[in-house]
């Protein structure tokens, strides 16, 4: 059994703090606050503009795209990061639908994340041609790939239940059928072993505020199958995608490779934050957060399940079958969640009735777990969540 104290060193967690939402926003790396100051203040405060060439800069999305590659089985050289998911989603939709100009529709299913939809349907309509999203529910995706489909995009892992698509089965079945596969490992990368070179994946894209830890609005990535690398038309064509960025030619030619996903001038702070974040996973290996993640989430399951009768389990029982994530609901989920972070258990909510806790073992103890079941149990069971201060709505649920 993998012992993860020091990683959980590595991490600011408030005191009297249980963290189940990492799945969300993960806690911030102590490295970081170091990194961001010696960027501020070495390199942008000292060396100004030189430092996009002394620091390096300029290569930034490259190597932190390298770092993240390892974390979800791409070789080096085929991920870059820069700009936020749902540019990166963009990208990758318009992308994969120019590879397959005669067919006209977009499959996902009613799991996937609601910016991700969004973003599907302005690009076909924006594109015309009479290209159509069709959303199907989660466990009926295989049986509607069909020779209609261009696109299969989805979400690895559903954000409000935590279920677990099997990557390598539907991306089989979509190539089969002649689709290209979008995956977005927002809910995947850092939380369990991924392999998308194993699994044929075209395109795939992921946040890395999450399980990544790279901070709020951290950059995004994107990773383009070596298949596709210099023939995938970047629909978003930004002076960093160019061939040559500094000719400052009238035309756009492509860079090579996943390069070419490149779009604007990358955020070099945040990157540098990212980078700072990867530090963590250095020597850690995904098989064993994987197994410490589902004795975590089965270690609450077991303990909320003896004392809460109120809640229902939302996420698949078969820990292999979901992400690093339990969903149970009750019918005033928002309230009950606010007593509990109120009580320090963070977790967070998600509507109708979504009550969700992340796992994420590289900052969190099974003490912790079963003391969170603990809380949540006493404040259901008392009625603790029923006051008025814990059905007020905040912006952010």
């Amino acid at each position: 059994m993998t012992d993860f104290t020091a990683t959980r060193a590595l991490f600011h967690i408030p005191p009297g703090v249980i963290y189940l939402d990492g799945n969300s926003l993960g806690p911030l790396p102590l490295a970081a606050e170091a990194r961001a100051a010696r960027v501020l203040r070495a390199e942008w405060g000292d060396r100004l503009i030189r430092a996009w060439n002394e620091a390096e800069w300029s290569t930034m999305p490259a190597r932190v795209g390298d770092r993240i590659a390892r974390l979800i089985g791409a070789p080096p050289g085929s991920v870059t990061t820069g700009d936020t998911l749902s540019i990166k989603v963009f990208q990758a939709l318009a992308a994969a639908l120019a590879l397959r100009p005669e067919r006209r529709v977009v499959l996902s299913d009613s799991g996937n994340f609601p910016t991700d939809l969004y973003i599907a349907d302005a690009l076909c309509a924006a594109l015309g041609r009479g290209l159509e999203v069709k959303v199907v529910a989660p466990e009926e995706v295989a049986d509607a790939i069909d020779e209609s489909v261009a696109v299969v995009m989805l979400t690895q892992v559903d954000y409000r239940t935590g279920r677990l698509h099997d990557m390598a089965a539907l991306t089989e079945r979509a190539h089969a059928a002649g689709a290209v596969t979008v995956w977005d490992l927002a809910h995947s990368a850092g939380a369990l072993p991924v392999d998308v070179t194993a699994a044929g994946a075209d395109f795939a894209i992921g946040c890395t505020y999450k399980y990544l830890n790279g901070g709020p609005g951290a950059p995004a990535f994107i990773h383009v199958a070596d298949a596709h690398a210099n023939v995938a038309q970047p629909i978003l064509a930004g002076w960093f995608g160019h061939d040559a960025p500094f000719a400052f030619e009238r035309g756009y030619r492509p860079a090579p490779g996943v390069e070419r996903m490149r779009v604007g001038t990358p955020p070099i702070v945040a990157l540098s934050i990212l980078d700072a974040a990867l530090d963590a996973w250095e020597g850690v290996d995904m098989t064993a957060v994987r197994a410490a993640s589902i004795r975590l989430s089965e270690t609450f399951i077991r303990e909320v399940e003896a004392r809460c009768p109120q809640v229902t389990l939302a996420s698949p029982r078969d820990p292999y079958a979901r992400g690093s994530q339990v969903s149970v609901t009750h019918p005033h989920a928002y309230p009950v969640m606010q007593a509990l972070i109120a009580r320090g258990v963070i977790g967070d909510v998600r509507q109708p009735d979504v009550l969700r806790f992340g796992f994420t073992p590289l900052y969190l103890s099974e003490d912790e777990v079963v003391r969170a079941a603990d809380i949540l149990a006493d404040i259901l069971a008392t009625g603790e969540w029923d006051q008025p201060q814990f059905h007020a709505r905040a912006n952010v649920t």
